[in-house]
């Protein structure tokens, strides 16, 4: 399958990494792990157990801090860059980390400490123009997996955004037979829903998650806590979304939330998106326009939820972090 472009779309995971969710008969090697240098206003970071390019924002006096997670791309992927880029000149302090595939991390997603997320917002805060009390942590796919957790875990979150989000921990992407511990916390793997069935079937990876969904009550374990998130949430979901079932998991986000009296989160959910539902906007005539829709949804569909979605979430970080 042809990689996507990630310049454009930096919150997708890789067409070429979540085939290799599938247990297969032979382990093989997983796709290449980009490490893009920071490129203009940025620094990196090598320091303390953080791996990261950090985006000190602009604007007099302490600024609110973003950490920046990716999805199953890994490393430190040019497409968050632009993100990450575009936040700062909105004011926001931004640390892009990378969580697995750079110097220090795991080389898979499987087995990540959630700690390395603790490291990097330590990081933040410690950081004398960044204000501690206003730490937002965005992530997108298995990055939103990831946002999900720490922020259920983590103390002082002030706003989470999680786009293409599950309400579950999924298994690792180990490129292996054996469905391994994507996460792992005080050394000990945290447990995660198993995918259904072996192989991958006529539903595609779609079906490896959707048709998981209903043994979820033989392992409540793996339900992410997020009636424990004290923070304002944000949601960003497309319907049409091929690869996992990321709105009706955003409906389940929604509805634990409510079963345990928490505030509803803000949803945005779109009915002609798929998994690339959320990135910067992206004009017709840009050469990864009709790269658009892979993953779910039609090229204009996508479009326009970038277009929609991307100031909704400016606004939304400016607001809560104000």
């Amino acid at each position: 399958m042809k990689r996507l472009p990630w310049l454009a779309l930096p919150f997708c995971l890789a067409a070429s990494g979540v085939l290799a969710q599938a247990p297969q008969t032979q382990p093989f090697a997983p796709p290449p792990i980009e490490i893009a240098d920071p490129g203009p206003g940025g620094a990196r970071i090598d320091q303390d157990g953080v791996f990261a390019n950090f985006y000190p924002g602009q604007g007099a006096g302490k600024r609110p801090g973003i950490l920046l997670l990716a999805g199953s791309e890994g490393g430190l992927g040019s497409g968050t860059i632009r993100m990450a880029q575009a936040l700062a000149l909105e004011g926001f302090g931004v640390l892009q980390l990378c969580y697995f595939g750079c110097p220090g991390e795991p080389q898979l997603l499987a087995n990540v400490p959630l700690e390395t997320f603790s490291r990097g917002l330590a990081w933040l805060r410690a950081r004398p123009d960044i204000d501690g009390a206003r730490l937002a942590v965005v992530g997108g796919s298995k990055g939103a997996e990831a946002a999900l957790q720490v922020a259920a875990r983590e103390p002082g979150i002030a706003a989470v955004i999680a786009t293409q989000p599950t309400s579950v921990v999924w298994p690792g992407i180990a490129y292996s037979a054996v469905m391994k511990p994507g996460w792992t916390a005080n050394g000990v793997p945290v447990p995660f829903l198993p995918y259904a069935g072996t192989t991958i079937g006529p539903g595609g990876l779609f079906a490896r998650y959707n048709d998981a969904l209903p043994a979820l009550s033989e392992h409540e374990d793996a339900i992410i806590p997020v009636e424990r998130i004290t923070a304002p949430i944000l949601l960003v979901c497309g319907e049409a979304d091929t690869l996992w079932p990321s709105c009706p998991m955003t409906d389940r986000i929604v509805a634990r939330l409510a079963a345990n009296n928490r505030p509803a989160p803000a949803v945005l959910r779109y009915p002609d998106a798929g998994h690339e539902v959320f990135g910067l906007p992206i004009d017709s005539n840009s050469p990864f326009y009709n790269h658009l829709g892979s993953l779910g949804g039609s090229p204009a569909g996508i479009a326009a939820a970038h277009a929609d979605a991307w100031p909704k979430t400016v606004a939304f970080l400016k607001r809560v972090l104000r």
